[in-house]
């Protein structure tokens, strides 16, 4: 009798990777809302639970948070030259609200159009489980892999941003239960559907509220305006010089350590399938803004930034209130790119705005959290090739290479911590409405992304890390 090769189990399987996805997409892994905390910890139970069925060495770490599942296969001829690959992802979701924009129940996995709609299914349990059951499949069929495997997935990355993994990460044990070769990060995108996509860059982040004080009180505009100076008025100042009408953000040095994009990069951005007037129609505009001399993909994800996120100031009910207000905020963000500092980007933004406050003004400047970026070097990194060469097996076309604008900041410290490449492959698409209503992940992708990922494992049989 033949013996049914791994991608042969794969296709033969594919009703029972569905079935196992929508088991796993019922639970209500909500980890911000405490109603929810047995959930979140009956999620991680049964991913506990798979991965001692593939005979994997299996720990569930308890935390002041969620727990964090941690898996391990060895093979029995593994030697030091053998890479070891790290599987990242979050078993948590966002919450589902608005309910009633959800054309079914977002816990009950529904599929429509050749898509499975539910919370969690592109963002991050489907794309997760690729990488679960491509090693599934290979040990069912050939009893070894030709790597080292590690499966870390948590339940906090989507409300604190992974505080308790960050601590394990931090202990000189948590160093050496998550040290790797290569981290393996499914939960971007791909650039077009069907377009294989590697992201070899992330930005980092530095997120920041401003707080600005004036009289004890609100006070009538008439008997004290004109007398006082108005901290709404003070904040718009103070905003309004953090960045110039070019989208140059004006904090001193905030450039200082930014990387240049290179020229192979700026061709590869050039070469992406990008059409821009379709991009800003979708979003409801005829052009865009930024920094000038890049291109619109080249500001998304390679350049940093300042955005306002949300301004308080005054009244804000039906009708005029005729007031000075006594307090005023803003939320604000700077994306960051690779060798950008948040501590040093952050003392740079409180030292500017302390020159800012006009008189009569308290101020207090509050960080409410950062991350570094990160990026891969393509001509360095042993596991580009054998990854593209997977990606294009299964897709027949080869993959294209980008960076993301936004942050995964765990994923970063990962890369900065354990010196590991950091592979993200993502299987989503742009509309999946990750984090909306009607959060989407197509089955297509789905099984390619497991076939995607069990090539790429069997092609590291060739990949010496010693």
């Amino acid at each position: 009798m033949d013996v049914m090769t791994y991608e042969e189990y794969i296709a033969a399987h594919r009703e029972y990777f569905e079935a196992r996805l929508f088991e796993v997409l019922r639970f209500p892994s909500i980890s911000a809302v405490e109603e929810h905390r047995a959930d979140v910890k009956h999620t991680a139970e049964w991913f506990r639970s798979q991965f001692m069925s593939m005979d994997l060495q299996t720990e569930l770490i308890e935390s002041d948070g969620h727990p964090i599942v941690l898996a391990e296969y060895t093979p029995p001829n593994a030697t030091d030259a053998m890479p070891t690959v790290m599987a990242y992802g979050h078993y948590d979701v966002q919450p589902p609200d608005p309910l009633d924009l959800w054309l079914s129940p977002p816990f009950e996995p529904t599929v429509r159009n050749g898509n499975v709609y539910a919370r969690g299914a592109t963002d991050n349990k489907g794309q997760f489980l690729t990488h679960v059951f491509a090693i599934e499949s290979i040990l069912k069929t050939q009893g070894s892999l030709p790597c080292k495997i590690k499966f870390v997935v948590e339940g906090e990355e989507e409300s604190t941003g992974s505080v308790s993994l960050d601590q394990l990460l931090q202990t000189a044990e948590g160093k050496k239960k998550l040290a790797c070769d290569c981290i393996l990060v499914s939960d971007t995108s791909q650039f077009a559907p069907g377009l294989p996509t590697i992201t070899y860059g992330l930005r980092g982040i530095l997120a920041c509220e401003l707080f600005l004080t004036g009289p004890n009180r609100d006070l009538h505009s008439g008997t004290f305006g004109g007398s006082v100076f108005n901290p709404a008025i003070a904040l718009t100042k103070i905003l309004s010089q953090l960045i110039d009408e070019n989208g140059v953000v004006q904090i001193p040095n905030f450039y200082d350590d930014v990387l240049p994009l290179t020229e192979r990069e700026r061709g590869q951005f050039a070469a992406l399938p990008f059409d821009e007037s379709e991009f800003f129609a979708r979003i409801g505009l005829e052009s865009g803004f930024g920094e000038k001399g890049y291109t619109t993909t080249e500001r998304r994800c390679g350049r940093p930034t300042f955005d306002i996120n949300g301004i308080t100031a005054g009244y804000q009910g039906e009708g005029s209130k005729t007031i000075v207000p006594s307090k005023a905020s803003a939320k604000f963000t700077c994306r960051l790119v690779p060798n950008q500092a948040p501590e040093k980007i952050a003392s740079a933004v409180h030292a500017y705005i302390a020159t800012l406050i006009p008189p009569g003004i308290t101020w207090e400047l509050s960080i409410q959290h950062g991350a570094v970026g990160m990026s891969l070097d393509l001509d360095k990194s042993r596991f580009v090739e054998p990854m593209a060469n997977a990606l294009e097996e299964t897709y027949g076309k080869k993959p294209v290479f980008t960076r993301e604008g936004g942050s995964i900041p765990i994923v970063a410290k990962f890369n900065h911590i354990l010196q590991a490449d950091v592979l993200l492959v993502g299987w989503g698409q742009d509309d999946d409405a990750l984090h909306s209503p009607n959060e989407k992940f197509s089955l297509a992708s789905f099984h390619n992304g497991i076939l995607a990922s069990a090539r790429f494992f069997q092609k590291l049989a060739d990949v010496d890390v010693k």
